[in-house]
Order: structure tokens, then C-alpha cells, then sequence
């Protein structure tokens, strides 16, 4: 198990990552790009929230069908739910225990501006 948490401390999360710390990876798409976050996959049922459920915030946009999580007391975003119901989650990089993104050099880019997300409207989330 893999701890990830927000600055502040307020949300922790403990996860089991779906790949290695090596495959972690930038997107280009209009927020990711903003946003700046390197994101490791963790698939359904493998993402806990052990603190700060009430800390969290969800940022939509778009589809609204993914939904980033963020910390309301110091803004950082911890892990997003991609719009296909059986995908997982991505948690940020930056936020797992441990990690020093600089260590891991150049990251692969995600070409996340040409992703164009199938109709899931079956999703009842």
C-alpha cells in the first residue's frame, strides 16, 4: 500500500498503484496542462480515502463525467476518477509519500487535447 496525502495533511489516501513509479506521465489537455500534475493509475477498489473525506472537493468540466479531487483547505489536487466507470482512478505524483518528482526526470506526455471520451451516460456514479 502506497500513502498519498494533500499539503496540508487534512486528506490521505492509501492506494496500491496500478504501475511502477517509473511509468508516470503528464497530460496535455486543457486542464492537466494548467495544472501541471505528473498522475500514476490505480485501478477500481484499490484507492481508500483514510482521512478527509470532508476535505475534498470535486472539480467537473467539460463531459462532466471525471471528477478531480482537491483539497479545500490548501488546493492540492490529490486524484481524479477517469469518466469511464471501470478505468480507476489517477492519483498526483507529487503527492505520493516518498516521491521526489525531480528523481524521475523528463516524463512522458499524455496527448490528453485529442482524447475524446466515449458516452458513458450508463454511469450512475
Amino acid at each position: 500500500m502506497t500513502r498519498v496525502s494533500c499539503h496540508c495533511g487534512a486528506v490521505e489516501l492509501r492506494v496500491t498503484l496500478s504501475e511502477p513509479l517509473s511509468n508516470a506521465r503528464r497530460c496535455d489537455c486543457s486542464f492537466c496542462a494548467r495544472r501541471g500534475a505528473a498522475v500514476l493509475f490505480v485501478a477500481i477498489g484499490d484507492l481508500e480515502i483514510v482521512q478527509g473525506q470532508d476535505a475534498l472537493t470535486c472539480y467537473q468540466w467539460n463531459t462532466m463525467q471525471e471528477e478531480h479531487f482537491f483539497c479545500k483547505h490548501c488546493g492540492l489536487y490529490t486524484h481524479h476518477r477517469h469518466a469511464d466507470p471501470t478505468a480507476g482512478y489517477a492519483v498526483n505524483f507529487g503527492a505520493i509519500e516518498g516521491v521526489n518528482p525531480r528523481e524521475y526526470g523528463q516524463l512522458p506526455w499524455l496527448d490528453g487535447r485529442s482524447y475524446q471520451p466515449a458516452d458513458y451516460s450508463g454511469d450512475t456514479r
